[in-house]
Formats: structure tokens, C-alpha cells, sequence
């Protein structure tokens, strides 16, 4: 949600004129408009079959409710994201992010420079850690292209960096297909495709993903995906 203040123009009413009954018209009166703010806000808010993150199920084929906040001030942002997890027989059921960055464009290519910080408030240090990431994009106008690198940063989890490249195309009927892989560094490689629409303030999305392990063919995954997400 953008803070704007409107514009305002106000005419003074006009004044009666005693000598010959006319009535003379006053000059307008113009407000001049205030300035933009150069905050933002804005939340939003999802309802998923299955929170699905790098091809890995976070939910044990479980749906799940998620949301977040994001301040922005002339590139620069922060903002928090949760989400309920579950991961069998752990006592953790959040997963709670804090991240931070920059993001802007030159020549036509977007680029956002970022810090996440993954929290899982009832597991303690065990489980948390953070990435450094870096991502890239273009927007040809139909067809768009992005990319994105994080950074593992030292943790008590002891993470690997993590690539991925992807891409979107419009199609008939204001549907949205996507398509994304991405590999994770010693843990395995996985992709996604997905078709969505947005109808009113609502976004509808259906995905399909697959994971295949590093470590053995037993730890692979796929899903398809179904959530209902808004923003504002």
C-alpha cells in the first residue's frame, strides 16, 4: 500500500456585487499538491496446499497460511515473511524471516541486492541461518528472465550456496506461465512451472515442482500446488 496524497483544486464561491446587482466572479483559488511520500508499505497474504521452498516440502504435504509486511524507501527495503512449517519430529511449527536490501535498475536490468536472516523461533539456533543473495532481471515486455544467487552465510545449520534462473510469458486471457530450476549446492536440484491469474485484488495459482537429491533418489519430491494469495 502506497501512502499518495491527492491533489486538491478549490474555487472560491463567487460575491455579489450591490451596485447594478451584478455578481463578479472570483478568482480560483489552486492548492498546489502535496508531495509524493517516498515511503511504502505494503503486506500480503497466502493460502497454500503446500508450502513447497527450493523443490522441498516445509509442511509434510501440508497446507499452510502465510504473510508479510515490506517497508521501501527510494530502493532501499525491509521487511519480515512468515509461514507454519512442519518437519515430522521436531518441535517447531514457524518459520519466520527478516531480510533487508536494495533494489533498482540500470539500463533496463533490475537488480535487487539483499540479507535473509531464516528464523524457527521453537528450535532454538539449531535450524536458523542466513544468505547474502543477489538477483538480476529483464522485462521484454511479454516475456521476462530473472536470476538469482545466495550466498550461504556461516551458521549453525551449515548451508550451501543456492542458484536459480527462470522466466515468465503472458498469455491469452491475462494468464501468467512461469518456469524456474534451481540447484542447491550439495543438497539437490529441482524445477518448477506455473500457471496463474489474478482476478480482482486475488492471485490463483497452480505449480507443479520436482526435487532430486544429491544424497539418494529416495529423499526426491514432487508436488503440484495450488494457493490463493493477495497483496495491498
Amino acid at each position: 500500500m502506497k501512502f499518495t496524497k491527492l491533489s486538491l483544486v478549490a474555487a472560491l464561491a463567487v460575491s455579489s456585487a450591490f451596485a447594478g446587482g451584478d455578481i463578479a466572479p472570483a478568482e480560483p483559488v489552486v492548492v498546489e499538491a502535496a508531495p509524493e511520500s517516498a515511503f511504502e508499505v505494503s503486506a500480503n497474504l497466502a493460502i497454500t496446499s503446500n508450502y513447497v521452498w527450493r523443490g522441498m516440502t516445509q509442511t509434510a504435504n501440508s497446507p499452510a497460511v502465510q504473510g508479510g509486511i515490506d517497508l521501501g524507501y527510494k530502493g532501499f527495503y525491509l521487511g519480515t515473511w512468515g509461514s507454519n512449517v512442519e518437519f515430522g519430529d521436531t518441535a517447531n511449527n514457524l518459520e519466520a524471516d527478516f531480510y533487508g536490501g536494495y533494489k533498482n535498475e540500470i539500463a533496463g536490468i533490475a537488480f535487487d541486492i539483499g540479507y535473509i536472516y531464516y528464523a524457527y523461533p521453537n528450535e532454538s539456533d539449531a535450524f536458523n541461518f542466513d544468505e547474502l543473495y543477489v538477483g538480476l532481471g529483464y522485462d521484454f515486455g511479454m516475456v521476462g528472465i530473472n536470476g538469482k544467487y545466495s550466498f550461504a552465510v556461516d551458521s549453525n545449520a551449515d548451508t550451501t550456496d543456492y542458484w536459480e534462473v527462470g522466466g515468465d510469458i503472458e498469455l491469452p486471457m491475462e494468464f501468467t506461465l512461469a518456469a524456474s530450476y534451481g540447484d542447491y549446492d550439495e543438497v539437490g536440484t529441482n524445477y518448477l512451472v506455473s500457471l496463474s491469474r489474478s482476478w480482482g485484488k486475488f492471485e490463483f495459482s497452480v505449480a507443479y515442482t520436482d526435487f532430486s537429491s544429491d544424497a539418494s533418489s529416495i529423499y526426491d519430491e514432487d508436488h503440484i500446488i495450488g494457493t490463493v494469495s493477495t497483496s495491498f
